[in-house]
């Protein structure tokens, strides 16, 4: 045994990860100390959902890790061709109904400065995780979430490894027994610690313009699909606090939670304190949607 190595090793799963242009057990992966994305946080992460072994939106996911990438002047280091096909060496042995393909980029191991080093090869890694679902008794009753001042910096634009704005603020709602913590800058709505938010009013579906101080989550432009199917009117712009706890109906949307309903907050209830039509209209659209990407029901 190594000496060396970390006693929790052994509880680390077995699966196979990338890292640098190789296949290796997760377990053994290993990155220098002085990597920026440890050092720093100074890189990049998605996530892309796979369905019975099918990459679900994948175009989307890569397009938004190369704009990350592009903000922080990290060069691409893979096509979108390579990128697929490492998702595919991953998710293949592991199998499932519903897995999670994690890719990161750092800009890579250099002796410690803030400045941005240039020339060094950036560090790619890439794991797979089972994805949990959302049980059908949660989903038909919805969940309770917390608000709170969005306290995190001002470019959420960017899917940053730098997470710790969003671990404090998912901390907020595991204290408080939620599923969600919901924030606003000011009075403005601006996104969850981890999904993004959606407001019902009249039948209308409604998201905050996804700015510098938004994630724009790949499901922005599902949902907009998946409405003009359901015939529900569906437009961005700015959604003040009061709006969100009169609304009709309040719903969030991720990769793992797809969409789901948000019948509680605060401790009041959201329209009737149970989902709504709309909501249903759309998680059936969001099933059918995977089913034309070929996955079973």
């Amino acid at each position: 045994m190594d000496p060396h190595a970390s006693p929790r090793a052994s509880y680390l799963p077995d699966t196979l990860c990338y890292l640098d242009g190789a296949f290796t057990p997760l377990r053994d992966a290993r990155i220098s100390v002085l990597d920026r994305g440890f050092i720093f946080g100074d890189g990049v992460y998605d996530v892309v959902p796979a369905y019975h072994g099918r990459l679900f939106c994948f175009d989307e996911h890569i397009a938004r890790l190369g704009r990350s990438l592009a903000e922080l002047q990290i060069e691409n280091p893979h096509t979108e061709k390579e990128w697929r096909a490492i998702a595919q060496q991953l998710i293949e042995p592991v199998g499932g109904p519903s897995l999670a393909v994690y890719f990161q980029v750092t800009r890579g191991v250099a002796p410690r400065d803030h400045a941005m080093t240039r020339g060094i090869r950036p560090t790619v890694f890439a794991m797979v995780n089972t994805m949990k679902q959302v049980p059908d008794s949660v989903r038909a009753k919805g969940v309770g979430c917390v608000t709170a001042e969005d306290f995190r910096w001002q470019k959420a634009h960017i899917k940053s490894t730098s997470l710790l704005g969003a671990v404090l603020a998912r901390q907020i709602s595991i204290e408080a027994g939620a599923t969600e913590t919901i924030m606003f800058r000011g009075e403005a709505l601006s996104e969850a610690s981890s999904s993004n938010v959606w407001v019902v009013k009249d039948g209308r579906v409604a998201g905050p313009v996804p700015d510098e101080m938004v994630l724009k989550g790949i499901r922005y432009g599902l949902l907009e699909r998946l409405c003009h199917e359901c015939g529900a009117p569906f437009e961005l712009r700015r959604i003040t606090r009061e709006e969100v706890f009169g609304a009709d109906e309040l719903m969030l949307s991720s990769a793992s939670k797809e969409v789901l309903p948000v019948t509680l907050l605060d401790g009041m209830p959201i329209g009737t304190g149970a989902p709504g039509p709309i909501y249903h209209r759309l998680y059936a659209a969001y099933q059918q949607a995977k089913q034309r990407n070929g996955v079973s029901p």
